[in-house]
């Protein structure tokens, strides 16, 4: 099966190997490209760190490593490991988890740096605030969207070769709707089986008409093994 694969850079290449162990086939169309923003880190003092995704690796250089950090899940630890950050807590791979296990583990008062994001959700900020965190949110990265489909996708798209697509990040899922549309392919688009790492995901597919599937919980491995339950 030959299923379409929208994440960016070395993130979608992860995806390709673990599709192809799948006896799969990945059509590449990356909609976003993770770049830094340029803006400064806050200036005013912390305690610990929270770090939602990898793409803050490079920015983490820049940042104390003596101070503990949270990571959401274990490949976002790796890479703040990679940076020099010895003392790395990991949540199960969502930020109501990585909320719960900082709540638990520290008292509220606390002084917390999120790196994060251009575009990011509310959470895990907006429980931490309200469970007496102070959160500092430094949106070091962003996911800038491209301006057209690839090619390649385009084509594969036009003559019926994909019959799946993968969904990670409700930004994409939405751009990859806009793009499809720009480019006259959004009814092939939607008549794929879009699989999504969660409702909030596939909240934009299902507006524009597409048949969806949720993964179990927020993790790639249940993203991937709902390509079994496909007819």
């Amino acid at each position: 099966m030959r299923i379409l694969v929208t994440r960016s850079g070395g993130d979608a290449e992860r995806t390709a190997e673990k599709l192809a162990a799948r006896g799969h086939e990945a059509c590449l169309a990356p909609v976003t490209r993770i770049v830094p923003t340029g803006d400064p880190a806050p200036s005013n003092p912390y305690d610990t760190l929270i770090v939602t995704s990898a793409h803050a690796e490079e920015a983490l250089a820049s940042l104390d490593r003596t101070k503990p950090v949270f990571a959401v899940g274990e490949r976002t630890a790796q890479a703040v490991r990679a940076a020099g950050f010895a003392d790395v807590a990991v949540a199960e791979g969502d930020a109501v988890s990585l909320s719960r296990l900082i709540r638990e583990t520290l008292p509220p008062g606390l002084t917390l740096l999120h790196v994060t994001a251009r575009h990011h959700k509310e959470e895990p900020a907006a429980s931490l605030r309200a469970a007496g965190f102070t959160i500092l949110q430094w949106e070091a990265y962003e996911a800038k969207a491209v301006d057209n489909l690839p090619e390649s996708a385009a084509d594969a798209l036009r003559t019926g070769q994909i019959a799946a697509a993968l969904h990670y990040s409700r930004r994409s899922a939405d751009l990859v709707v806009r793009l499809a549309e720009e480019a006259g392919l959004a009814s092939s688009l939607l008549a794929l089986h879009h699989l999504c790492l969660s409702a909030d995901v596939a909240a934009p597919l299902r507006s524009a008409g597409a048949t969806t599937f949720v993964a179990g919980d927020p993790s790639e491995e249940a993203l991937l093994a709902l390509l079994d339950r496909l007819p």
